[in-house]
């Protein structure tokens, strides 16, 4: 049996799960508009907290729907080749992973 089936179980098992899962989804999420003003690829970060959300409530869905339809558009807006964002956005994020090493090994985190 998963988990999630086993503690969902129980009324509070219900409420428990959403909690959980409210406060990964929600601290992702701030995390990404965090990295959206500072280094990091900000939107795909507040996209993966509001997926995690979207597993249990309906009104996250509805708002990573629209929030990917207004980042299509801005990009759109700037008129870069498909392949060229997908670059740069893997670029942005293999930078961010190399800073966050350094800063580690540095002991600045």
């Amino acid at each position: 049996m998963k988990f999630r089936t086993w503690i969902k179980k129980s009324k509070a098992g219900r409420i428990l799960w959403r909690v959980i899962i409210g406060i990964a989804g929600g601290s992702v999420t701030v995390v990404g508009a965090i990295a959206l003003v500072g280094p990091g690829p900000g939107i795909l970060i507040v996209l993966a907290g509001l997926g995690i959300l979207a597993s249990e409530f309906a009104w996250a869905a509805r708002v990573m729907v629209h929030t990917r339809t207004y980042a299509q558009k801005a990009a759109d807006k700037v008129g870069m080749p498909k392949w060229a964002q997908l670059a740069l956005i893997a670029a942005a994020a293999v930078v961010s992973i190399f800073v966050i090493l350094y800063l580690y090994e540095t002991g600045k985190i």
